[in-house]
């Protein structure tokens, strides 16, 4: 392999796990551990700092411009210019030819510095259906964009661990409802499963419920109060099993999100949340959803009515669909693309 291998990007959990899994299959399958660049701002550093599947993790001073003031806006590309001339001078003398980004405001100087410099290339993966705004402006310069909502990307498949494959099951009927509100937990969605807990416990379905850390005393008591034995908690290792033994679920829709699901072959009803940038969470689900292979409805549209159409659904079919639906070697298919470009 000619050249080093800089990942980039990050921010938040979605587009690390992806800089995580193209550093994996690197390091891993390919002897090669890559450079990873990120910022000190975010969650890079709790990620990458001491990563032993990395040979160096650089943490740059950089900000997000998105909802800054004018003075903030200013800093903050003043910051991501003088971060990128740094990424320029270390990309020349430590022969990087590739940078992959996977998005964020951490991807900007060293997705900048692989334009600037000719003998680099830059390749994109974009996690959410509606492209970030870093990636729109530089996926023009690079050789190739992956996403798995973009039909002209070469691969579609969206890189997600291979343990959600591997505990994929074909769900015919729901026995077990699971609700995930992610790591950070979802109020609305916590309190609207409070709020159908007895119905659900009525028809014989148990529940699996993720709550995040800041509700989870406040959901474990209400649960007590209705005397139901529901297996709730805060945050888990093993959240795969949890999904495993789930036959439905009511979910956000960042993007690693559903495609785990969707990998699990675990039918969902989304709800995205209402404040994502761009409102890509709906677009996300709303990919699925055109499919027929997930529902989707609103946060403030929400209701039992909703939920208990899509659990009496054709629950078998959206399983299998779902089960077929992306493979699991998506990191290996982008891999070998970025290293077949790299020969020529």
């Amino acid at each position: 392999m000619s050249g080093k291998i800089v990942i980039t990007g990050g921010g938040t959990g979605g587009h690390l796990k992806v800089a995580k899994a193209f550093i994996d299959e690197l390091a891993i399958n390919r002897n090669s551990k890559p450079i990873f660049i990120g910022s000190t701002n975010g969650q890079d550093k709790k990620w990458f700092s001491d990563y032993k599947n990395v040979e160096m993790a650089y943490f740059l001073n950089t900000r997000g411009v998105v909802n800054k003031g004018l003075f903030g806006k200013i800093k903050a590309l003043g910051q991501i210019l003088f971060q990128t001339f740094k990424c320029c001078i270390y990309f020349i003398k430590n022969d990087v030819k590739s940078v992959i980004s996977v998005g964020g405001f951490s991807a900007a100087p060293a997705t900048f510095a692989s334009i600037l410099i000719p003998s680099c290339k830059l390749y994109i993966h974009e996690q959410n259906s509606y492209m970030g705004r870093l990636n729109k402006l530089t996926s023009k310069f690079a050789v190739e964009v992956f996403s798995s909502y973009l039909e002209e990307s070469k691969i579609k498949d969206y890189p997600v661990s291979s343990e959600f494959f591997l505990n994929s099951r074909i769900r015919t009927e729901v026995k077990k409802v699971i609700f995930l509100g992610g790591s950070q937990g979802a109020v609305a969605l916590n309190s609207f499963a409070i709020s159908v807990a007895k119905d659900l416990d009525d028809m014989g379905i148990k529940i699996i419920h993720q709550t995040g850390d800041r509700d989870f005393l406040r959901v474990k008591s209400e649960y007590d109060k209705l005397s139901l034995d529901v297996d709730v908690f805060d945050f888990t290792n093993e959240l795969i099993e949890k999904m495993k033994e789930a036959d439905f679920a009511i979910s956000r829709s960042g993007a690693s999100t559903l495609w785990e699901l969707v990998a699990n072959g675990l039918p969902t009803l989304f709800v995205p949340f209402p404040y994502a940038a761009q409102d890509h969470q709906y677009g996300n689900a709303k990919f699925l959803k055109e499919k027929k292979l997930a529902f989707l409805v609103r946060e403030k549209e929400l209701n039992k009515d909703i939920l208990f159409q899509a659990i009496n659904s054709d629950i078998k079919s959206i399983s299998e669909n779902l089960s077929t639906l992306i493979s699991n070697d998506a990191i290996k298919k982008i891999i070998d693309f970025i290293l077949s470009e790299n020969q020529k």
